[in-house]
């Protein structure tokens, strides 16, 4: 094995051990499984790992692999959710609370434009700072501050909706 290919892994290797636990909390949050959150963010190691060589930021990277994992995650659950009312139409509802009364946070995010969304996620849950956003996302801090700011009263107008029902 060569110096490089010696060096690369070792920076590889101090990158999981530094991100990994961050990143797998920051997924569970996202997508309220434990094995679900470990499995994407393996995944999004993987993925980093095959472009690793190429890239001047791979932690910035590798929450953006993890946010479209994520997404994914989203996609398919709802697509789920979709067949089973589907298939359940026809049968009896069960008593619930007050539908009102529940806040489904990860429909609110979802339902942000990915511009939007994307800011608000890895400053919010990856605990990215402004400066660190517009490099991964390769748009002026100001562009970031205002998606953070049209994202945050998209989702205080939303909570003002379901409160008002």
């Amino acid at each position: 094995m060569g110096a490089q290919a010696s060096a690369e892994r070792a920076s590889a290797e101090d990158l999981f051990a530094a991100a990994y636990p961050k990143l797998a909390g920051w997924v569970r949050r996202l997508v309220d499984d434990d094995d679900t959150a470990h499995e994407i963010a393996s995944e999004a190691f993987v993925r980093l790992l095959a472009r690793w060589a190429r890239l001047e930021s791979p932690q910035s990277y590798l929450y953006m692999i993890a946010t479209n994992l994520v997404r994914d995650h989203w996609r398919k659950a709802e697509r789920e959710r979709r067949a089973m009312r589907t298939v359940t139409a026809g049968a009896e509802r069960e008593p619930v609370s007050d539908p009102a009364q529940d806040v489904d946070v990860r429909h609110l995010i979802q339902s942000l434009p990915p511009r939007l969304r994307s800011a608000f996620l890895l400053h919010y849950y990856a605990g990215f700072g402004v400066r660190e956003i517009a490099v991964l996302l390769r748009r002026p801090e100001g562009t970031i501050k205002a998606d953070l700011y049209h994202a945050r009263s998209r989702l205080r107008e939303a909570l003002g909706a379901s409160d008002a029902r």
